[in-house]
């Protein structure tokens, strides 16, 4: 180690936050991720050192500007100690570009078509269009106020009487708010927008993202590569993990595309000691191709928050074939199997004792024939031609098989729940994740909500729900679907089910749903984002450059945009193909401005309603 290198690292030890002591070194990661955020406490440690501050500062005139490359660039390459094992605890993990996961800074942003019908994970080869999609990766030193809570606006709630203006939130003991909520909006930014209300709240997260297949007609997919997946992935993963509680859990639903990687991520993220469960689900029974084998599963990741977790067992039913081999009628016609007393020889020529075994293979007791009987006060014992006794344990008695994390008993195929416009997840395999995981009154998120399964799932088992969706007819399908399982009051005030696609679709008959309930819907106040719709929306480049005009007064550019350089530059710009024009503007904005910050709901320029700032009041402030 350069003398250079021990003093760097005995002057960032003055704040121990940038120490390690399990290594008794740096701590690379914060170091990093302080350096990105031009952290006052690590630039006054740096600048104060003569030597330090001539290495990683640029003097321009009298002032001193850090050079942030350089100084993450120095440090991810400087050595740990030698004699210490752990020294690659940090080197384990995903790597893009030569850079691990977990010290990579980027944010992936991503607008889907909003005409797309599809959710993730489905392919539907008929439905195949020219799909617009647009994703950007934003560097560190590019976010500013990316991830500041939102304004939100469009305010509705529905109930059994229709839909109602907002006037307050419901609130639990706790002073969260208990409405169901639907928002609209980039969930990335939404979730960062829930984290001062519902941090350590939210008691499950279940999550279906893209898959990434490169290969459906799916737009998140095939418009996705692997380190652009990784990152959209990690960025709302870390930000999911804030809002669940101690005792919460995150289901993550994927396929074989990305399913190691992704497992490796959640690692990373929620820690090796908290994974609980890798589940197979076999969504189908056959395959299209002839000449590989056909996948016919999806995996389901299961974590915990922490080791406080809470799960509630499951036992399913016995299938036709195990009961035929394993029960048989009793005289009253009652199923039953054998549970087996095996004799064992008297002691000193005494009388024979008997083995009784429990229920579990070390619950064995020694045990007189008197006192078997005596135990035995359901009159379930019975006796072979020998003269040893046998339990009788009744098919109608029992629970079941514990659930085992292969599930083949939930198919997505056939019902009316197979129709592609509301999702490939059958409510059934929902509600089974929500039985383990949860209890009535407890949050559940789902931030890729789609169509709405695991909301609709949740309101008919009276589970608190928030569900988040960018794309518009997704949202259109979600907010039907949730009226249906609402119900409408008639003139009578009798409450019956809205007779439509819905109305003994999924686990209703199972729950006995008889409709009822509320959620409240609303919308990030798109400012940036508006301009994105615009141009995803246009049909040729005359509507592309009106845009481009109205844009360069009323929206927030990059800082490093050239108006008139691009105005002098039109026709290089009109020769380029309309799906290229249309990535060149979006890529000009402001990606901090894509929706209206609430630390600017007073300014006149984004004229948000007196209204509206009342509910984002009681929305943000109300505990």
């Amino acid at each position: 180690m350069t003398n250079f290198d021990q003093e760097l690292k005995e002057k960032l030890k003055q704040n121990m936050e940038f120490w390690d002591e399990e290594i008794d070194d740096i701590n690379r990661n914060e170091i990093i991720d302080r350096a990105y955020k031009v952290d006052k406490d690590l630039i006054g440690i740096l600048i104060d050192d003569k030597e330090i501050r001539e290495t990683f500062f640029d003097k321009i005139k009298e002032y001193w500007i850090f050079n942030v490359n350089k100084f993450v660039d120095y440090i991810e390459n400087i050595k740990v100690l030698s004699n210490s094992y752990t020294k690659f605890k940090n080197k384990i993990g995903l790597t893009i570009d030569g850079k691990y996961l977990n010290e990579r800074g980027e944010v992936s942003l991503v607008w889907p078509f909003k005409d797309c019908v599809l959710e993730g994970g489905m392919t539907k080869e008929d439905q195949k269009r020219n799909e617009i999609f647009f994703n950007e990766i934003l560097a560190k030193d590019e976010i500013d106020r990316l991830f500041d809570a939102k304004v939100l606006t469009n305010f509705k709630k529905y109930t059994a009487k229709g839909e109602e203006k907002v006037k307050d939130f419901n609130r639990d003991e706790k002073g969260t708010i208990k409405d169901n909520l639907i928002i609209k909006g980039n969930n990335l930014l939404a979730l960062h927008s829930l984290k001062k209300e519902f941090a350590g709240r939210v008691k499950l997260i279940y999550i279906d993202p893209p898959y990434n297949t490169g290969g459906d007609s799916f737009v998140y997919n095939d418009s996705f590569n692997h380190s652009t997946w990784l990152t959209f992935m990690k960025n709302r993963l870390e930000v999911a993990k804030s809002l669940l509680s101690d005792e919460g859990s995150i289901f993550v639903q994927i396929d074989h595309n990305e399913s190691h990687y992704l497992k490796l991520l959640l690692d990373n993220i929620f820690g090796r000691d908290n994974f609980r469960n890798e589940i197979v689900w076999k969504r189908k029974t056959s395959v299209a191709s002839k000449n590989s084998i056909g996948n016919t599963h999806d995996i389901i990741f299961y974590y915990s928050k922490s080791n406080l977790h809470k799960y509630n067992p499951i036992f399913l039913g016995y299938s036709d074939e195990y009961i035929k081999k394993q029960f048989k009628k009793d005289k009253s016609g009652r199923l039953f199997r054998r549970h087996d007393v095996i004799a064992s020889p008297g002691l000193g020529g005494n009388s024979p004792k008997y083995e009784y075994k429990g229920y579990t293979p070390k619950t064995r007791w020694l045990l007189s024939k008197e006192k078997i009987i005596e135990m035995d006060k359901k009159g379930n014992l019975g006796w072979t031609k020998g003269g040893v006794p046998y339990r009788k344990l009744y098919l109608d008695e029992l629970s079941g098989q514990p659930l085992g994390d292969v599930w083949q008993d939930i198919s997505n195929v056939g019902g009316k729940e197979s129709n592609p416009l509301y999702g490939q997840k059958p409510e059934k395999l929902i509600k089974r994740i929500i039985e383990i995981s949860t209890n009535e009154s407890e949050i559940v998120l789902d931030f890729f909500g789609g169509s709405g399964t695991t909301a609709s799932v949740c309101h008919k088992m009276a589970r608190r729900y928030i569900s988040i969706e960018q794309i518009s007819s997704q949202m259109e399908l979600k907010i039907k679907r949730l009226k249906n399982v609402i119900g409408k009051e008639s003139s009578k005030g009798k409450l019956s089910p809205v007779i439509e696609e819905f109305d003994n679709s999924g686990i209703s008959k199972s729950v006995n749903w008889k409709g009822g309930g509320e959620f409240i819907y609303c919308e990030l106040l798109k400012y940036n984002e508006d301009a994105v719709d615009k141009i995803q929306n246009a049909k040729d480049t005359k509507s592309l450059l009106k845009i481009w005009g109205e844009r360069c007064e009323h929206y927030f550019l990059n800082y490093d945009v050239e108006i008139k350089k691009f105005n002098d530059n039109k026709k290089d710009f009109e020769k380029l193909t309309l799906k290229q024009q249309k990535d060149t503007l979006v890529k000009m904005l402001n990606k901090n401005q894509l929706y209206v910050n609430l630390s600017e709901i007073e300014d006149s320029q984004f004229k948000v309603s007196k209204e509206d700032k009342e509910l984002n009041k009681k929305f943000y402030g109300g505990k």
